[in-house]
């Protein structure tokens, strides 16, 4: 009868000890999930700032322009695949302070009527797309602008793989003030963008400012880098845009 107590005894314990164990287990478990689902809830909680921040910049900037520019007509949704309003009054801003001649851009759209509202003499922009060039010379008609060359280059094969705008349609381009590189469309290879050096840096007139859009993403910031290296009397300041932009103006 002792034994058996004994034995029931020590079942009992270890019945007792495996409870503990197992609540203990339970505990360590439910205190990670929740610490990790405070950090997740941290995170999205820093993001949703950022992202309040940003919409507030881009109002904020978006309200500056309707102020600055005589428009006659409505504009396309901004941000996104388009240029954001930060850029687009960094864009204002440059154009006002060189009074360029001509202005070069890479990639049509708002920024094209903007960069032509904004004072520049001569804008030629090229697009890549048949469909978006004929949408901002209709853009460019509704607000009454001259002075706006919308060109269609087409995207063709590039050196090491890459595909750029036909190079034919910027043969007769010199002596640029201003250029401002926001395509061709760059998210399936890096490099895209990167053909703009070669073919616009001797294109360029002495005092050129380079404005580049997109350089939070690796290959536009390279691009941005190496431009500014291949003029050595220019500075390279990167912006704080919802995008990340570069401006390359001389010292």
């Amino acid at each position: 009868m002792d034994n058996l107590f004994i034995a029931l005894l020590i079942l009992v314990l270890a019945g007792i000890a495996s409870l503990g164990w197992f609540s203990l287990v339970l505990y360590k478990k439910q205190r990670r999930n929740t610490e990790k689902v405070i950090r997740e809830l941290n995170k999205v909680s820093i993001e949703l700032k950022k992202n309040i921040s940003h919409t507030y910049y881009q109002s904020e900037a978006y309200a500056q322009l309707m102020q600055l520019l005589d428009l006659k007509s409505s504009i396309p949704p901004t941000r996104g695949w388009a240029a954001s309003p930060d850029l687009l009054l960094t864009i204002y801003e440059t154009v006002k302070k060189i009074n360029p001649s001509l202005v070069v851009e890479l990639g049509s759209g708002v920024s094209t009527l903007v960069a032509a509202k904004s004072g520049a003499k001569k804008v030629i922009s090229l697009d890549g797309s048949k469909e978006y060039a004929e949408k901002t010379r209709e853009l460019i008609k509704e607000h009454r602008v001259r002075g706006v060359d919308v060109r269609f280059a087409a995207l063709l094969p590039y050196v090491n793989g890459l595909t750029w705008y036909d190079v034919s349609v910027i043969k007769d381009l010199k002596r640029i003030d201003l250029l401002i590189i926001d395509g061709p469309p760059g998210n399936n290879n890096p490099e895209t963008r990167y053909p703009a050096l070669k073919e616009f840096k001797d294109k360029l007139s002495p005092n050129a400012v380079v404005i580049l859009d997109d350089v939070n993403r690796e290959g536009e910031r390279k691009l941005a880098e190496d431009f500014a290296a291949a003029l050595p009397n220019h500075e390279l300041v990167i912006l704080n845009h919802e995008k990340g932009a570069a401006i390359i103006s001389p010292r």
